[in-house]
């Protein structure tokens, strides 16, 4: 199951401080929007998004349709696809994808830790 992208999202109080901190470690501004409370930074194929905020705790991110530099990838399976099977699988879902739609969407399982794993697709 090729689940794209992946990426870890940290849930953070201070953004600029936290930039400040993994731009230390070599990461680099990529993508997002500071004035929204969000960027996503990259060192070589590692991937973080910082986002003040926007929910409680840091989640694994699979992005699919994208790679690790955020660069299309065609063919990929949509997000309703993997939804699908993982249901027929026996996971169980905090929130769902419409599988009657199209394009951006995503859902969010919960690992037996209690860790969010999102899979989001923005295509």
């Amino acid at each position: 199951m090729d689940l794209g992208a992946f990426s870890v999202s940290l849930a953070v109080s201070d953004l600029a401080a936290s930039r400040e901190f993994y731009e230390r470690l070599g990461f680099e501004a990529f993508g997002g929007d500071a004035d929204q409370g969000w960027l996503i930074l990259r060192n070589r194929s590692h991937v973080i998004g910082l986002f003040q905020g926007m929910f409680e705790r840091n989640m694994l991110t699979f992005n699919p349709g994208w790679d690790q530099s955020a660069a299309e990838v065609d063919p990929f399976t949509d997000v309703r696809e993997l939804q699908r099977r993982l249901r027929e699988a026996g996971a169980e879902f905090v929130s769902e994808a419409d599988e009657s739609g199209t394009g951006p969407a995503s859902f969010i399982l919960v690992d037996p830790d209690g860790n969010p794993v999102l899979v989001d697709q923005h295509r």
